[in-house]
Protein backbone atom coordinates (compact mmCIF):
# COMPACT_ATOMS: atom_id res chain seq x y z
CA UNK A 1 0.00 0.00 0.00
CA UNK A 2 1.72 2.98 -0.99
CA UNK A 3 2.83 5.31 1.59
CA UNK A 4 1.10 4.05 3.81
CA UNK A 5 2.58 5.09 7.35
CA UNK A 6 5.12 7.54 6.07
CA UNK A 7 7.06 9.06 8.51
CA UNK A 8 10.84 10.04 8.68
CA UNK A 9 13.37 10.01 11.41
CA UNK A 10 16.58 12.45 12.03
CA UNK A 11 19.36 11.72 13.89
CA UNK A 12 21.65 14.51 14.67
CA UNK A 13 25.19 13.34 16.26
CA UNK A 14 27.12 16.64 15.93
CA UNK A 15 25.78 19.67 16.93
CA UNK A 16 28.05 19.52 20.12
CA UNK A 17 24.88 20.17 22.66
CA UNK A 18 23.67 16.36 22.62
CA UNK A 19 22.53 13.45 20.64
CA UNK A 20 19.36 13.69 19.06
CA UNK A 21 17.03 12.11 17.04
CA UNK A 22 13.79 13.00 15.49
CA UNK A 23 10.85 11.37 14.42
CA UNK A 24 7.55 12.10 12.52
CA UNK A 25 4.29 9.81 12.61
CA UNK A 26 2.50 9.95 9.94
CA UNK A 27 -0.81 7.71 9.87
CA UNK A 28 -4.08 8.20 7.78
CA UNK A 29 -6.39 8.37 11.26
CA UNK A 30 -5.75 9.72 14.37
CA UNK A 31 -5.15 7.19 16.49
CA UNK A 32 -4.39 6.69 20.70
CA UNK A 33 -1.06 7.41 22.05
CA UNK A 34 0.31 7.11 25.15
CA UNK A 35 3.71 7.81 26.89
CA UNK A 36 4.88 4.59 29.08
CA UNK A 37 8.08 4.38 31.65
CA UNK A 38 8.77 0.46 31.86
CA UNK A 39 11.62 -0.29 34.28
CA UNK A 40 14.23 -3.05 34.46
CA UNK A 41 12.80 -7.08 34.97
CA UNK A 42 9.78 -6.70 32.83
CA UNK A 43 8.86 -10.20 31.18
CA UNK A 44 7.49 -10.20 27.48
CA UNK A 45 5.88 -12.99 25.27
CA UNK A 46 7.28 -11.80 21.56
CA UNK A 47 4.62 -14.07 20.09
CA UNK A 48 1.30 -15.40 20.55
CA UNK A 49 1.40 -19.23 19.81
CA UNK A 50 3.93 -21.57 19.69
CA UNK A 51 7.83 -20.97 19.83
CA UNK A 52 7.86 -17.99 21.02
CA UNK A 53 10.56 -15.31 21.62
CA UNK A 54 10.89 -14.69 25.18
CA UNK A 55 12.86 -12.43 27.56
CA UNK A 56 13.28 -10.19 30.49
CA UNK A 57 13.99 -6.46 29.96
CA UNK A 58 17.66 -6.04 31.11
CA UNK A 59 17.16 -2.08 30.67
CA UNK A 60 14.22 0.52 31.24
CA UNK A 61 12.84 2.66 28.55
CA UNK A 62 10.41 5.26 27.73
CA UNK A 63 8.35 4.74 24.85
CA UNK A 64 5.96 5.59 23.09
CA UNK A 65 2.82 3.20 22.63
CA UNK A 66 0.74 3.56 18.97
CA UNK A 67 -3.04 1.71 19.69
CA UNK A 68 -5.10 -0.08 17.01
CA UNK A 69 -8.02 -0.55 17.69
CA UNK A 70 -7.69 -0.67 21.59
CA UNK A 71 -4.50 -2.82 21.42
CA UNK A 72 -0.86 -0.90 21.94
CA UNK A 73 2.79 -1.74 21.29
CA UNK A 74 6.10 0.36 21.00
CA UNK A 75 6.56 2.45 17.58
CA UNK A 76 9.55 4.60 19.25
CA UNK A 77 11.38 4.65 22.44
CA UNK A 78 14.79 5.54 24.41
CA UNK A 79 16.37 3.01 26.64
CA UNK A 80 18.28 4.05 30.16
CA UNK A 81 21.55 3.44 28.05
CA UNK A 82 20.66 6.09 25.62
CA UNK A 83 19.33 3.84 22.69
CA UNK A 84 16.67 4.78 20.63
CA UNK A 85 14.41 2.90 18.31
CA UNK A 86 11.68 3.97 15.37
CA UNK A 87 9.16 1.59 13.77
CA UNK A 88 9.02 3.09 10.05
CA UNK A 89 6.59 1.79 7.24
CA UNK A 90 8.56 0.25 4.33
CA UNK A 91 6.58 -1.23 1.38
CA UNK A 92 9.19 -3.47 0.27
CA UNK A 93 9.51 -5.03 3.88
CA UNK A 94 9.76 -9.11 3.54
CA UNK A 95 10.52 -11.17 6.48
CA UNK A 96 10.08 -14.53 4.87
CA UNK A 97 8.39 -17.82 5.66
CA UNK A 98 8.10 -18.29 9.70
CA UNK A 99 11.22 -20.57 10.33
CA UNK A 100 9.23 -22.71 13.23
CA UNK A 101 12.56 -24.12 14.64
CA UNK A 102 13.41 -20.11 15.58
CA UNK A 103 11.80 -18.49 18.39
CA UNK A 104 9.16 -15.96 16.83
CA UNK A 105 8.48 -12.09 17.37
CA UNK A 106 5.99 -10.00 16.36
CA UNK A 107 6.70 -7.34 14.43
CA UNK A 108 5.30 -5.26 16.79
CA UNK A 109 7.34 -6.03 19.41
CA UNK A 110 10.95 -5.65 17.81
CA UNK A 111 11.70 -2.26 18.89
CA UNK A 112 10.96 -2.78 22.52
CA UNK A 113 12.98 -6.16 22.00
CA UNK A 114 15.94 -4.39 21.05
CA UNK A 115 15.63 -1.53 23.79
CA UNK A 116 15.14 -3.92 26.79
CA UNK A 117 18.21 -6.24 25.64
CA UNK A 118 20.72 -3.87 23.77
CA UNK A 119 23.03 -0.71 25.13
CA UNK A 120 24.26 -0.02 22.33
CA UNK A 121 23.87 0.22 17.71
CA UNK A 122 26.65 -2.16 17.72
CA UNK A 123 24.85 -4.56 20.57
CA UNK A 124 21.43 -4.30 18.20
CA UNK A 125 23.55 -5.57 14.80
CA UNK A 126 25.52 -7.77 16.71
CA UNK A 127 21.66 -9.62 18.15
CA UNK A 128 20.43 -8.90 14.68
CA UNK A 129 23.06 -10.85 12.52
CA UNK A 130 23.28 -14.25 15.38
CA UNK A 131 19.69 -14.56 13.74
CA UNK A 132 18.64 -16.26 16.62
CA UNK A 133 14.54 -15.35 16.17
CA UNK A 134 12.30 -14.49 13.33
CA UNK A 135 10.62 -11.48 12.54
CA UNK A 136 7.04 -12.51 12.31
CA UNK A 137 4.50 -10.76 9.70
CA UNK A 138 1.23 -8.67 11.06
CA UNK A 139 -1.81 -7.68 9.47
CA UNK A 140 -3.47 -4.51 11.02
CA UNK A 141 -6.89 -2.82 10.51
CA UNK A 142 -6.49 0.41 8.91
CA UNK A 143 -8.90 3.17 7.61
CA UNK A 144 -8.89 4.68 4.26
CA UNK A 145 -10.38 7.86 3.28
CA UNK A 146 -13.34 6.68 0.85
CA UNK A 147 -12.17 3.44 1.18
CA UNK A 148 -13.17 1.97 4.57
CA UNK A 149 -11.13 0.26 6.94
CA UNK A 150 -9.33 -2.46 5.69
CA UNK A 151 -6.43 -5.05 6.84
CA UNK A 152 -2.63 -4.22 5.83
CA UNK A 153 0.28 -5.71 6.62
CA UNK A 154 2.36 -4.33 9.14
CA UNK A 155 5.76 -3.63 6.70
CA UNK A 156 7.91 -2.00 8.78
CA UNK A 157 11.87 -0.80 8.89
CA UNK A 158 14.13 -0.24 12.47
CA UNK A 159 15.87 2.62 12.69
CA UNK A 160 18.43 2.89 15.01
CA UNK A 161 21.10 5.50 17.00
CA UNK A 162 22.90 5.40 20.41
CA UNK A 163 24.10 8.14 22.73
CA UNK A 164 27.40 8.09 20.81
CA UNK A 165 26.25 9.25 17.44
CA UNK A 166 25.65 5.43 16.14
CA UNK A 167 23.34 4.91 13.50
CA UNK A 168 21.74 1.43 12.02
CA UNK A 169 19.56 0.96 9.67
CA UNK A 170 17.67 -2.51 9.79
CA UNK A 171 15.33 -3.41 6.50
CA UNK A 172 14.53 -7.09 6.21
CA UNK A 173 14.15 -8.08 2.35
CA UNK A 174 13.06 -11.31 0.81
CA UNK A 175 13.35 -13.12 4.26
CA UNK A 176 16.71 -11.37 5.47
CA UNK A 177 18.53 -8.83 7.53
CA UNK A 178 19.69 -6.04 5.53
CA UNK A 179 21.73 -3.85 7.25
CA UNK A 180 23.26 -0.33 7.03
CA UNK A 181 25.42 0.65 10.06
CA UNK A 182 27.48 3.99 9.86
CA UNK A 183 27.00 6.89 12.33
CA UNK A 184 26.82 8.92 8.26
CA UNK A 185 23.06 7.45 8.20
CA UNK A 186 20.98 10.07 9.14
CA UNK A 187 17.76 10.01 7.72
CA UNK A 188 15.34 7.06 7.53
CA UNK A 189 11.72 7.76 5.76
CA UNK A 190 10.14 4.90 3.68
CA UNK A 191 9.99 3.16 0.32
CA UNK A 192 12.33 2.63 -1.82
CA UNK A 193 14.94 0.90 0.41
CA UNK A 194 17.29 2.78 2.07
CA UNK A 195 20.34 1.85 -0.71
CA UNK A 196 18.17 3.21 -3.28
CA UNK A 197 17.44 6.31 -0.99
CA UNK A 198 21.02 6.89 -0.91
CA UNK A 199 21.11 6.59 -4.56
CA UNK A 200 18.51 9.40 -5.43
CA UNK A 201 20.13 11.67 -2.62
CA UNK A 202 22.71 11.55 -4.81
CA UNK A 203 20.99 13.12 -8.02
CA UNK A 204 20.47 16.81 -5.34
CA UNK A 205 22.92 19.72 -5.21
CA UNK A 206 25.33 19.37 -2.33
CA UNK A 207 25.35 15.33 -2.12
CA UNK A 208 26.92 15.38 -5.56
CA UNK A 209 24.03 16.40 -8.25
CA UNK A 210 22.72 19.06 -10.09
CA UNK A 211 18.67 18.62 -9.05
CA UNK A 212 17.20 21.59 -7.08
CA UNK A 213 15.94 20.88 -3.79
CA UNK A 214 12.41 18.70 -4.37
CA UNK A 215 8.93 20.40 -2.79
CA UNK A 216 6.72 17.25 -2.69
CA UNK A 217 5.53 14.93 0.25
CA UNK A 218 6.44 11.47 -0.85
CA UNK A 219 9.13 9.41 1.04
CA UNK A 220 12.32 10.34 -1.79
CA UNK A 221 11.54 13.94 -1.44
CA UNK A 222 11.30 14.28 2.05
CA UNK A 223 14.74 11.97 2.96
CA UNK A 224 16.21 14.62 0.44
CA UNK A 225 14.85 17.66 2.18
CA UNK A 226 15.66 16.31 5.09
CA UNK A 227 19.00 15.88 4.35
CA UNK A 228 19.92 18.88 2.97
CA UNK A 229 18.49 20.32 5.89
CA UNK A 230 20.23 18.48 8.58
CA UNK A 231 23.21 19.47 6.70
CA UNK A 232 23.23 22.55 7.26
CA UNK A 233 21.65 23.89 10.12
CA UNK A 234 24.21 26.00 11.72
CA UNK A 235 25.93 25.09 15.49
CA UNK A 236 23.62 25.99 17.99
CA UNK A 237 24.94 27.51 21.11
CA UNK A 238 23.09 25.90 23.51
CA UNK A 239 20.58 22.77 23.84
CA UNK A 240 17.45 24.55 23.78
CA UNK A 241 18.89 25.84 20.42
CA UNK A 242 19.90 22.19 19.20
CA UNK A 243 16.18 20.98 20.43
CA UNK A 244 14.76 23.82 18.08
CA UNK A 245 16.88 23.40 15.52
CA UNK A 246 16.00 19.59 15.29
CA UNK A 247 12.25 20.33 15.45
CA UNK A 248 12.45 22.63 12.30
CA UNK A 249 14.04 19.77 10.44
CA UNK A 250 11.21 17.52 11.41
CA UNK A 251 8.82 20.03 10.55
CA UNK A 252 9.71 20.51 7.06
CA UNK A 253 9.17 16.80 6.36
CA UNK A 254 6.36 16.28 8.05
CA UNK A 255 3.38 16.31 6.11
CA UNK A 256 -0.08 18.82 6.30
CA UNK A 257 -3.42 17.51 6.25
CA UNK A 258 -4.99 17.27 2.89
CA UNK A 259 -7.78 16.15 1.32
CA UNK A 260 -8.10 12.45 -1.11
CA UNK A 261 -7.20 14.14 -4.87
CA UNK A 262 -7.30 11.14 -6.54
CA UNK A 263 -9.32 8.73 -6.50
CA UNK A 264 -7.66 5.61 -7.71
CA UNK A 265 -5.11 6.60 -4.71
CA UNK A 266 -7.53 7.61 -1.76
CA UNK A 267 -4.74 7.16 1.05
CA UNK A 268 -3.46 10.26 2.49
CA UNK A 269 -1.59 10.48 5.92
CA UNK A 270 -0.99 13.82 7.85
CA UNK A 271 1.84 14.04 10.88
CA UNK A 272 -0.29 13.24 13.34
CA UNK A 273 2.47 13.72 16.58
CA UNK A 274 6.27 13.95 16.31
CA UNK A 275 9.16 13.21 19.08
CA UNK A 276 12.62 14.18 19.90
CA UNK A 277 14.86 11.76 21.47
CA UNK A 278 17.76 13.11 23.57
CA UNK A 279 20.20 10.42 23.87
CA UNK A 280 22.75 12.26 25.48
CA UNK A 281 20.09 13.33 29.04
CA UNK A 282 17.65 11.14 28.98
CA UNK A 283 15.05 13.27 28.00
CA UNK A 284 12.27 12.56 25.30
CA UNK A 285 10.15 14.92 23.80
CA UNK A 286 6.56 14.78 22.36
CA UNK A 287 4.66 16.95 20.26
CA UNK A 288 1.01 16.25 19.12
CA UNK A 289 -0.08 17.53 15.79
CA UNK A 290 -3.28 18.58 17.69
CA UNK A 291 -1.54 20.33 21.00
CA UNK A 292 0.14 23.78 21.02
CA UNK A 293 2.42 22.34 23.79
CA UNK A 294 6.00 20.36 24.13
CA UNK A 295 5.70 17.58 26.81
CA UNK A 296 8.41 15.52 28.09
CA UNK A 297 9.68 12.84 29.97
CA UNK A 298 12.91 11.92 31.83
CA UNK A 299 14.54 8.76 33.59
CA UNK A 300 15.87 10.23 36.34
CA UNK A 301 12.28 11.17 37.49
CA UNK A 302 10.87 7.41 37.32
CA UNK A 303 12.51 4.50 39.60
CA UNK A 304 14.43 2.26 36.90
CA UNK A 305 14.57 -0.68 39.15
CA UNK A 306 13.50 -4.01 38.52
CA UNK A 307 10.37 -4.38 40.43
CA UNK A 308 9.37 -0.93 40.57
CA UNK A 309 5.62 -0.16 38.55
CA UNK A 310 5.33 0.58 34.73
CA UNK A 311 3.80 3.99 34.71
CA UNK A 312 1.81 5.18 31.99
CA UNK A 313 0.89 9.34 30.65
CA UNK A 314 -2.00 8.62 27.83
CA UNK A 315 -2.03 11.13 25.41
CA UNK A 316 -4.68 10.72 23.89
CA UNK A 317 -8.04 13.09 23.08
CA UNK A 318 -7.69 16.84 23.39
CA UNK A 319 -5.63 17.23 26.97
CA UNK A 320 -3.13 20.14 26.79
CA UNK A 321 -0.57 18.74 28.98
CA UNK A 322 2.81 21.31 29.21
CA UNK A 323 6.32 20.90 30.06
CA UNK A 324 7.83 17.92 32.30
CA UNK A 325 4.61 15.25 32.50
CA UNK A 326 6.92 13.20 33.94
CA UNK A 327 5.54 13.16 37.59
CA UNK A 328 2.10 12.60 35.83
CA UNK A 329 2.72 8.92 35.26
CA UNK A 330 0.09 6.58 36.91
CA UNK A 331 1.16 3.21 37.81
CA UNK A 332 -0.30 0.63 35.40
CA UNK A 333 0.04 -3.06 33.64
CA UNK A 334 2.57 -3.42 30.94
CA UNK A 335 0.56 -6.50 29.80
CA UNK A 336 -1.53 -3.20 28.02
CA UNK A 337 1.17 -4.15 25.50
CA UNK A 338 1.25 -7.56 24.89
CA UNK A 339 1.48 -8.98 21.28
CA UNK A 340 -1.03 -7.56 19.16
CA UNK A 341 -3.77 -9.69 17.62
CA UNK A 342 -6.30 -8.32 14.53
CA UNK A 343 -9.12 -10.25 12.96
CA UNK A 344 -11.33 -9.22 10.15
Amino acid sequence: MENTQACSRILSADNGQAVLVGRNMDWPEKTDVAFWFLPRGIKNIGLNGENSLNWQSKYSSLIIASSVHGQSFASDGINEKGLEANLLWLDESNYGKRDETKPGLSVAKWAQYILDNCATVEEAVHLTKSDQYTIVDLNVPMYIPTVGTTMTRASLHLALADKTGDSAIIEYIDGKAVIYHDRKYKIMTNSPTFDKQQENLRQYKGFGGTKELPGNSTPSDRFVRASFYLKNLPQPGNLREALAHMFSVTRNAAQPYIKTLDPKHPYTAATIWSTVGDLTNGYYYFESTTSPFLVWADFSSFDNNAGAPAMKLSLSGDVDYNGNVSNLFKKADSNELKVPEFHH
